[in-house]
């Protein structure tokens, strides 16, 4: 799978850009600040409908302009049975984004979801290991649908089921609060229906998630015994990953629908006096995590800045081998992620995926890019995209 060409109108920096793309690596060079990251930014929203810089897409469009277009050519297979698809986002701020197929109005944005595939791997990927369990969280989520993009679908039905929730536990706690100063009982009639809501909805995506660590688990420690080989051809490391659940230490986690829709319906009934106190949801996938160990201690708080970043590239790279499994290679895209390594992870990282079908990388000089990644050189200065001779 590769991009053949990329349009951007009033994207980021960019009134307007005409880039043809093409197999192999394209690397873009530029100091920082010149629109480098833009660029790939477009690819990948174009694949995730999210990007991996900022969380609002009000900063996406151009200052001045009222919406922003991102469209690709997208091939997928190789001559003579390549199928080519050209790919349309339109990105309103305040309004709802307008999405096409081969110039076909699609009925919703995530309609589009599953045409492109990419793996990013960027310098925010340290988070996965270092940072907060929402992190962790957004990566199998993401892989998720990159997988099987109705899970668009299952993640936008449990965030308007806990949306509900969360509104009716906090009114239900204000209305305990002025109880206690003489007011009258509230209402939680409609309480243990969007229980069943929640658990229906949530036992889906947990089911998934244990699902996709189950899958993931051979693919890390594989990947990881790559980046992070010593001289002597192995790290010496057992890597892990486990799945912490609000449910409990005690509730057995399997991915069986129905066992874990009756394990949240019984949390939600057992944790009901301090979701009313807090007026909030305290169970669900939205409150999980997803654990990862080096040896017997738990990666975050006792790994190195080495070895975190050795796992972080490890999850990225597991990714790019589970989707590769559906059929074609996942286009990759490496965001200044070179200047973040030593040498030796460098090295590494650039061997692992120099074969890939496409590979997009951003760098602010050409000696930050790995000699194995030599390929078509394309220079961003000026809000100025070159393709260099």
């Amino acid at each position: 799978m590769h991009v053949s060409h990329l349009s951007l109108v009033d994207f980021r920096s960019y009134a307007e850009v005409e880039l043809p793309l093409d197999r192999g690596v394209t690397a873009f060079i530029g100091p920082n600040g010149q629109g480098k990251t833009n660029l790939i930014e477009a690819v990948g929203y174009l694949a995730t409908l999210g990007s991996h810089r900022v969380a609002q897409d009000a900063p996406l469009v151009r200052l001045g302009a009222e919406r922003a277009v991102v469209r690709a050519n997208v091939v997928a297979g190789s001559e003579p049975d390549a199928r080519a698809a050209l790919l349309e986002i339109e990105i309103t701020p305040g309004k709802t984004n307008r999405a096409r197929i081969n110039r076909a109005p699609a009925s919703r944005p995530r309609d589009i979801l599953g045409v492109l595939r990419t793996v990013l791997f960027a310098p925010e990927d340290l988070a996965l290991v270092k940072g907060d369990p929402s992190d962790r969280r957004r990566y199998l989520d993401e892989l998720l649908v990159a997988r099987a993009p109705r899970f668009a679908g299952v993640r936008s039905d449990y965030e308007r089921v806990l949306k509900q929730r969360n509104a009716l536990l906090k009114s239900a706690s204000a209305a305990m609060r002025a109880r206690r100063g003489g007011a009258g009982t509230p209402d939680l009639s409609t309480l243990d229906v969007w229980d069943t809501h929640l658990a229906r909805a949530g036992s889906e995506l947990l089911a998934a998630r244990l699902e996709l660590i189950e899958a993931l688990r051979p693919l890390v420690a594989k990947a990881y015994e790559s980046v992070a080989a010593t001289e002597s051809g192995t790290s010496n490391v057992d890597i892990r990953l486990d799945y912490k659940s609000s449910l409990g230490p005690d509730v057995h986690l399997a991915a069986d629908r129905e066992h874990l829709a009756a394990a949240l319906t019984d949390a939600a009934a057992r944790m009901r006096k301090d979701e009313l106190e807090r007026g909030v949801s305290l169970i669900g996938p939205h409150r999980d995590d997803m654990v990862l160990s080096l040896g017997p201690m738990p990666a975050k708080g006792y790994a190195s800045h080495g070895e975190s970043w050795s796992f972080a590239l490890a999850l990225r790279l597991a990714s790019y081998e589970l989707l590769r499994t559906m059929g074609g290679d996942p286009v990759l895209i490496l965001d200044d992620v070179f200047a973040e390594l030593d040498a030796g992870r460098r090295h590494r990282l650039a061997e692992l995926v120099s074969q890939a079908d496409q590979v997009l990388v951003t760098a602010a000089v050409p000696a930050d890019v790995p000699a194995a990644l030599s390929g078509v050189r394309v220079d961003v200065s000026d809000g100025v995209v070159r393709r260099a001779a």
